[in-house]
This record gives structure tokens, C-alpha cells and sequence, in this order.
């Protein structure tokens, strides 16, 4: 027998019909909302601000780490790209734009780009990929339980910066003198440990600040002249985005360098000793992830790097005329040729 049969001129439906058609309707309402989520005004906005200026293999591993996650950037995602093009001074007016288009999450370099995302905003979260010390530059109140409105990724620098001076010495037995390069906006906390293994070491340290990339060669000139036998280039966004011609300019002077990163060892630096950054950043996607399905970054615990890596580059060796120990280049743990 039919569902449906007519009487007189309307339509009567019998109760198999009827439970139909009300499941039919609780469906399509049950499907409204989930239609609505993935309209393009409803895909959660990132706001991704990087110091240099793009092609960035860091950026890229972060949006590399956010695929991996299941998001589809342009569909499920959306990302808000700011670009310093290599200028500190530009993040703060960065940060705030971000701020007036109320994304729902900002992720920021360590410095300067964290500070100026805590004091842009105390509602909208914030992630920052790496920073050389969150707690004693206040950013968090402690690793475990960050508080606030920030949380990231940590780098341990202080350990870093020791080792790195140690392993300059171990590779060059014979040197006696380093000049250490520093940005003096970043966070202080590279160089009291690197003056310290140096005395231990019986290293005479020669400071160099430098603050403009035009100033990078007038610097390295001065490092020439005080007869430094090495360069320590210590961590600093301002330099990384200005790798390129940093690398460069430490060629042309004639000083074996150490660097904080390998993305400087491969496009040309001595070595690096360091934490592996794209992991870092890849990871940094991970708090985006749970900050998006509700978690609070006050409760999400500041990582610090587990894996480590020394790079060396014999290429750059053999242009410089100096000669890596064969027991150093056992030690690394990547050597490009």
C-alpha cells in the first residue's frame, strides 16, 4: 500500500511517511550549521608575521606542519602574511594591523616579534615559534604554566650559546681570539654565557654591535683589525633575514664564522650548532591546532628543542684555507661537501 493516498482533494500521509519526512527535516537542519562552518567568512584567520621577507624556508615549514595537520590553506584556513622585509621597526605596526582585522590568532617570530604581540593584545591568542628565553623576558610566568594570552616554542639559547663557543675553540685549537656579533634589540641572554665560556677558555672576546646591515662590513673590518681568529654570529631575526648578504660579507672578510642556524651553513657559512628550526616551526603549528579546538594558550606548556644538530660546510672550509679537524667533522652531523 502506498505512503501517500488522496482524500477528497488533499494529500494524506500514513505514519511510515510521516516519521520520514521529520527525519528528513532534523537532517537538514542538523546540516545548516556544518554548511555555514565552511563558508569562506567562517575559516579561522592566522596572522603570520615574519621578519625577512618570502621565500622563507621557516614560513614555509610552519604552513608545511599546518598540512600536515589536515588544513587546507585557502579552504579551511586562512593566512594573513606580514612581511618586515628585514626591518625590526616595522613588527609593532605589523602587530597592530593584524590586531584591527581581529584574526583569530597571530603567530610571531621570538623577538621582537612576541613583545610586540603581548602588548598589542591580552585577548587574542599568540603564538611565538621561537624565543631564546620567554621567562625571563616576561613573557610567560613559567614554562609549565605560561599564563596569559602566549604561549611557543623556547630554544634553551643560554646552553646554546656555551656550546657553540666550545665548539669554535675544539675545531680551531689554536684560537685565541673572537669577535662576537650581537643585535643589541634582541634578548640579552647569548651573550653573558658566550663571555663566560670565553674566559674559561682563555678567549679574549672583541663585541661587535650591529644594528643596520649597512653597518655589517664596517664591523667585520674592525673584527679584521683586532686580529680575531673567528666569528661568533649570535642569534638574531634581524640577521637571519639578512643571511644572504651576511654570509657574504663574513666570505669576503676571511673569518671562519659559527652561526646559530644551518639555513646560514647551507647557502654558504662555516658551521652551526643548533636546535633544527623547521622542526620548530613545523611544531608551532601544533598550538595552533589545539588553540583553534578551544585550548587556552595559558595551558599549553612552552616547548623546548630535544633535537640538536652541528653542520659544517667543507666547501666554505676549503674557500677560507683552514682545515677542520677530521675528529670535528666526526662529530657532525652533517657535512656538505
Amino acid at each position: 500500500m502506498s505512503a501517500f493516498w488522496t482524500q477528497g482533494k488533499g494529500l494524506v500521509m500514513d505514519g511510515t511517511a510521516v516519521k520520514a519526512l521529520v527525519t528528513l527535516s532534523l537532517g537538514m537542519l542538523v546540516a545548516v550549521p556544518a554548511a555555514e562552518a565552511q563558508q569562506p567568512g567562517k575559516v579561522p584567520r592566522i596572522g603570520l608575521i615574519r621578519l625577512g621577507s618570502p621565500p622563507d624556508p621557516l614560513a614555509e615549514a610552519f604552513v608545511q606542519g599546518l598540512r600536515d595537520l589536515g588544513y587546507v590553506e585557502g579552504r579551511t584556513i586562512a593566512i594573513e602574511y606580514r612581511w618586515a622585509q628585514g626591518n625590526p621597526e616595522r613588527i609593532p605596526d605589523l602587530t597592530a594591523e593584524l590586531v584591527r582585522l581581529k584574526v583569530d590568532l597571530i603567530v610571531t617570530a621570538g623577538e621582537p616579534g612576541a613583545p610586540a604581540a603581548k602588548r598589542a593584545t591580552s585577548t587574542i591568542p599568540i603564538v611565538f615559534t621561537v624565543h631564546p628565553d620567554p621567562v625571563g623576558a616576561g613573557l610567560v610566568a613559567s614554562l609549565a604554566r605560561p599564563g596569559g594570552n602566549i604561549t611557543g616554542l623556547a630554544l634553551m639559547s643560554p646552553e646554546l650559546s656555551e656550546k657553540r663557543m666550545e665548539l669554535l675553540k675544539v675545531a680551531f685549537p689554536k684560537l685565541s681570539r673572537v669577535a662576537v656579533l650581537r643585535d643589541p634589540r634582541t634578548a640579552p641572554t647569548d651573550l653573558p654565557p658566550t663571555e663566560a665560556v670565553a674566559r674559561a677558555l682563555g678567549l679574549h672576546l672583541q663585541v661587535l654591535e650591529v644594528r643596520d646591515i649597512n653597518d655589517l662590513e664596517a664591523a667585520l673590518a674592525a673584527a679584521r683589525r683586532e686580529r680575531a681568529g673567528a666569528l661568533n654570529v649570535l642569534g638574531s631575526p634581524f640577521f637571519f633575514a639578512h643571511r644572504a648578504r651576511l654570509v657574504e660579507a663574513v666570505a669576503k672578510a676571511r673569518l671562519p664564522a659559527m652561526y646559530v642556524t644551518r639555513e646560514y651553513v647551507d647557502i654558504g657559512g662555516l658551521m652551526s650548532y643548533a636546535s633544527h628550526f623547521p622542526d620548530l616551526f613545523r611544531r608551532a603549528a601544533t598550538y595552533v591546532d589545539k588553540i583553534l579546538k578551544g585550548a587556552k594558550p595559558a595551558d599549553l606548556p612552552v616547548e623546548q628543542p630535544t633535537r640538536f644538530e652541528l653542520v659544517v660546510n667543507l666547501k666554505t672550509a676549503k674557500a677560507l684555507g683552514v682545515t677542520i679537524p677530521q675528529s670535528f667533522l666526526i662529530r657532525a652531523d652533517h657535512v656538505i661537501q
